[in-house]
């Protein structure tokens, strides 16, 4: 990526459960641009995936998105991070459960606090969930990108058995819902 192209660009950063999961949606958006696994929100610095499994960290597994804001929103990344995962449970995604895998929005200012703050509010008001969003707002301190091995998980690991019966449906799912928003294969 160029420098005028960094300019252009802005960052989101998102924990949603598994971020083998996560990645593999938003890497699938246009205006997407890089997609990255790793650890935010704890105490421990330069933690490892060992680590962050025993949910003593207090980090979550997230993505942090590189993206064009003139390509996609924030708003519009939003509502893909809440409608392919559960926001409405605490601590937990399917057989997931910890701190690790909660839902949050780890804000990089105070506009992309206010904006999800209200989205979270709108979405409570609409009714779009049966039970009320449990996604915490949490300022992004430092991140930690994941190991290698957990890059483009699912791309490199289709066959893998917690890819085929998690992450391939979630994808399927995703690619339904959002088929305009998916970059051309």
């Amino acid at each position: 990526m160029t420098s005028a192209e960094e300019s252009r660009t802005q960052t989101a950063t998102f924990a949603a459960g598994c971020f083998w999961c996560t990645e593999a949606v938003f890497v699938r958006l246009k205006g997407v641009s890089k997609v990255t696994s790793g650890y935010t929100g704890g105490r421990l610095p330069n933690p490892t995936y060992r680590q962050v499994c025993t949910g003593a960290t207090g980090h979550a597994e997230g993505i942090q998105i590189t993206y064009n804001p003139k390509v996609i929103t924030y708003e519009q990344m939003l509502d893909v991070f809440f409608h392919t995962h559960d926001p409405t449970t605490l601590n937990r995604q399917g057989a997931d459960v910890g701190t690790q895998y909660r839902s949050a929005v780890f804000y990089h200012d105070a506009k992309q606090k206010a904006v999800a703050k209200k989205f979270i509010e709108d979405l409570d008001a609409a009714g779009d969930f049966d039970d009320p969003i449990m996604t915490t707002l949490e300022e992004l301190k430092k991140w930690y990108p994941a190991e290698d091995i957990h890059q483009k998980y699912f791309e490199l690991n289709p066959r893998q058995p917690y890819c085929q019966a998690v992450v391939g449906p979630k994808v399927s799912k995703f690619k339904k819902r959002y088929e305009a928003m998916l970059k051309k294969e």
